[in-house]
């Protein structure tokens, strides 16, 4: 076996892309993108950690967080280019890794070449034995590198990065395909791709899952060779196992084929991934920005990065084209076959900077900006670190909300591609008895010159409620309703003696208010440090919460508010595509898809009504259910609303409020029509309506009074009419007698 029988597949889609600059931008937690602590509008270094390719006035400066094991963490990121869209291809990999000499570092140069694993005024994340490892290792020499020339044909090198230049410590090979062949410190969270099917493939080749191999030396061996330029490992065992250096020597150093376990992991979540248009870093269509929920991991971790990379890629040559399409040397024609049966001779030949003839008639050309080392390009960023805690004691079995600020100082123009402040999540819906840990950081050594509040060059970040849009705290509203406190329009807080705001203790409402720093408060928090940590605070308190920073909210120049809704039963979204998934209202309904139902991602929101709520609904909205005896369940509300599966369905249930005797009926609407109802099929079991729809709405069940009841009338009834006729016969039948027989 040679290097040539690796198998090849073993890529993003090969990462055929187009020639862009499809940055992609970390905003929480904060991503780097290279940056350290910098003042000036671009980073000093590109090298520092890692490979961006994004641009140079991207990323945030540094400043730590921790977050517990187990809670609930949203990763927000932009991208540049599209997915989901005819016009490009792309997949999203998230990744995390943990090591206790993970490090920011305090100096913007890269980390020695030498092994400077201990030298902590360099920031580091993958470790100096990962890159000897990868420098000292064949490259994979089944990959498509186009017509690139590539300086040595180790894993330093690839098509993206021909001349092997060094990102810290980052093994080139590792970085631009997923999944990796040889062992990897990364633990894989979630792929999104706009092919799901995939993901069975992604999730089954996961080092989560799956162990890994890779051509090793004993210690003494590596030691003592590592510094030669001339040694390389094989990537393959055949090779491995034959391995001699030097070659021919009788006490020449061998090498063993050794097995890296898998992290012993759930494999990676993988769907579809949301929509997002061409040459724009914005929102989705979900008007949010694209996202991901990231469930932090029980294990506790010193320091830990989190990553995402980016691939986009269009349709010119298949995701599986090979080295047997390679250029048959650098600079010339590769050997693929372009769409269209276009003809060679006029210049349609895959390579750098073709010259096209459009009119095989005319004289004349056209040349293609087509970098064949970028047309298929990953994009990367990476967080700051930050720990993985343990949870103390009294939070052991807590559901813990992570609330933060993204975003740094100036307007949108100058912070570009970075973002503006922001809470994150700006809305979170959570349920009473759950925690919420406001916790955020900034940085002093922003550049001066960029527009803000405060202290020049500085991030500072509060929370108090807004003020009431009337005097009424909480607002009016109705015992089934959940109360309003606090106005999105107003840009006032409301006074800290009237607040009750998530219910905290006045202590807590002035460490918001103040960023800590209650003892010396000032007008615009700059006595405050950068960084502020109010710890999970339990909420039990219903009502939906509007609040504000102070200091960044900013009318017509920029907007800092978040909103919190508590209630008993939360709305649930989650997204679900052609692999399945179930979302649910804990101890009230669920909906299940099966894998293949779904033949794109479909956003789904789940809402729980009470009983009382839902026929405010309908008599607000002047409309009835058809002629019932009682409803017999709360209502529940699934969007969208439209059809979402075409003719196939899925697996809807939720519970009854009581065991009514009689017909139960499942009835359908549209939440805001609530009089054309529709007749569900349902069957009721456990307590429970379940049914097959492939359609949101409005849901409810309704009884009437007992069939055996109504049959038992009707019998009663025609036996009465029954009687009547007989005594009317009996009667006709005498009287014709006694008129026989003379009597009349």
């Amino acid at each position: 076996m040679n290097s040539y029988c690796l198998i090849i597949y073993f890529c993003f889609v090969n990462f055929h892309a187009m020639l862009s600059k499809a940055d992609v931008y970390l905003h929480n937690p904060k991503g780097s993108n290279n940056r350290l602590a910098e003042s000036s509008v671009q980073r000093a270094n590109n090298q520092r950690l890692f490979d961006s390719q994004n641009s140079a006035q991207g990323g945030y400066n540094t400043g730590s967080v921790y977050y517990y094991a187990g809670s609930k963490l949203p990763i927000e990121w932009t991208n540049q280019h599209s997915c989901q869209d005819p016009n490009n291809n792309c997949e999203f990999v998230l990744q995390y890794m943990c090591h206790y000499l993970m490090r920011d570092g305090k100096s913007t140069k890269s980390i020695p070449l030498t092994n400077s694993d201990n030298k902590f005024q360099y920031g580091m994340h993958e470790n100096w034995r990962h890159y000897k490892d990868c420098s000292m290792r064949q490259r994979n020499q089944g990959l498509f590198i186009a017509d690139q020339k590539l300086k040595y044909s180790r894993a330093t090198h690839t098509r993206q990065n021909p001349k092997g230049t060094r990102y810290a410590y980052e093994c080139a090979e590792e970085r631009d395909y997923y999944p990796y062949w040889h062992p990897s410190p990364w633990k894989d969270i979630a792929v999104f791709t706009n092919n799901a099917s995939r993901c069975l493939y992604y999730q089954q080749e996961s080092q989560n899952v799956k162990s890994k191999w890779a051509c090793v030396l004993s210690e003494k061996d590596f030691n003592e060779l590592n510094k030669k330029t001339n040694v390389v490992l094989p990537n393959n065992k055949e090779e491995c196992e034959n391995f001699c250096y030097p070659a021919k020597s009788p006490n020449c150093k061998k090498a063993k084929w050794k097995e890296f376990p898998s992290h012993g992991l759930p494999p990676p979540e993988c769907q579809e991934g949301e929509y997002s248009r061409d040459n724009h870093l914005g929102n989705t269509l979900s008007v949010n920005a694209v996202h991901y929920n990231w469930t932090v991991p029980e294990t506790p971790g010193h320091k830990c990065v989190f990553r995402i990379r980016y691939n986009i890629s269009t349709t010119d040559f298949s995701w599986d084209t090979d080295h047997k399409a390679n250029a048959p040397k650098p600079g010339e024609a590769t050997k693929i076959d372009l769409p269209g049966m276009y003809p060679k001779d006029q210049g349609y030949v895959f390579k750098q900077n073709p010259v096209v003839k459009i009119f095989k008639d005319l004289d004349f050309s056209l040349t293609l900006a087509i970098n064949t080392a970028q047309f298929g390009r990953v994009f990367q960023d990476r967080s700051h670190t930050f720990s993985i805690r343990k949870r103390p004691a009294h939070l052991e079995d807590a559901v813990i909300h992570n609330v933060n600020v993204r975003g740094k100082r100036g307007n949108i123009v100058q912070v570009y591609p970075a973002v503006e402040y922001d809470f994150v999540p700006n809305t979170l819906e959570m349920k009473t008895g759950e925690y919420v840990h406001f916790q955020w950081n900034g940085s002093n050594t922003n550049n001066k010159n960029f527009e803000g509040e405060g202290t020049a060059g500085t991030d500072r970040n509060n929370v108090l409620m807004l003020a009431e849009l009337n005097d009424t705290i909480g607002g009016e509203h109705n015992s089934f309703e959940l109360p309003v406190f606090g106005d999105y329009g107003q840009s006032y807080p409301a006074p800290l003696s009237n607040v009750t705001f998530l219910n905290l203790t006045k202590d807590d409402l002035m460490r918001l208010a103040t960023s800590g720093n209650k003892n010396k408060p000032d007008p615009l928090l700059n006595q405050a440090g950068t960084y502020f940590d109010l710890q999970p605070r339990k909420i039990t308190k219903i009502g939906v919460y509007h609040y504000l920073c102070t200091r960044n909210n900013n009318f017509s120049n920029r907007n800092q508010k978040g909103k919190i809704v508590v209630s008993k039963f939360p709305v649930q979204y989650k997204n679900i595509g052609q692999m399945g998934g179930s979302l649910q209202i804990k101890e009230k309904a669920e909906l299940k898809v099966a894998p293949h139902v779904f033949d794109k991602l479909v956003i789904l929101q789940l809402e729980f009504w009470s009983r009382e709520k839902g026929k405010a609904h309908l008599k607000e909205i002047g409309k009835s259910l058809p002629e019932n005896d009682g409803i017999s369940s709360d209502f529940f509300l699934l969007r969208p609303e439209e059809g979402f599966c075409g003719d196939k369905k899925v697996r809807f249930s939720f519970s009854l409020l009581d065991s009514s005797t009689g017909t139960i009926s499942v009835y359908r609407s549209e939440a805001n029509v609530g009089g054309v109802w529709q007749k569900v099929p349902a069957t009721i079991e456990n307590g429970k309506a379940i049914m097959m729809v492939n359609r949101g709405g409005l849901y409810v069940v309704t009884h009437n009074k007992s069939d055996s009841s109504l049959l038992g009338g009707v019998i009663a009834g025609i036996f009465l009419i029954v009687v009547v006729i007989a005594a009317f016969l009996a009667r006709s039948k005498i009287k014709n007698l006694c008129y026989k027989f003379g009597f009349l």
